[in-house]
């Protein structure tokens, strides 16, 4: 799944250990996700959404 977690962290100057800790999540989590190694739980991205004042689908998007 592709997604835009990186260029948004970016925009808001956190590192992947800050959003890590914002989401209650391992760097490594973040990492994993932000290369596409790993999709994350439904939970987890409405929690990331709603970190980043957007709705699931502006940032997951399905590789076809």
């Amino acid at each position: 799944m592709k997604n835009k977690i990186r260029v948004l962290r970016a925009e808001h100057r956190w590192t992947q250990a800050d959003l890590a800790e914002k989401l209650n999540v391992s760097r490594n989590s973040v990492n994993a996700i932000e290369n596409g190694k790993y999709d994350p739980s439904l939970p987890l991205a409405f929690r990331i959404a709603r970190l980043f004042g957007k709705q699931v689908e502006d940032i997951f998007q399905d590789e076809e």
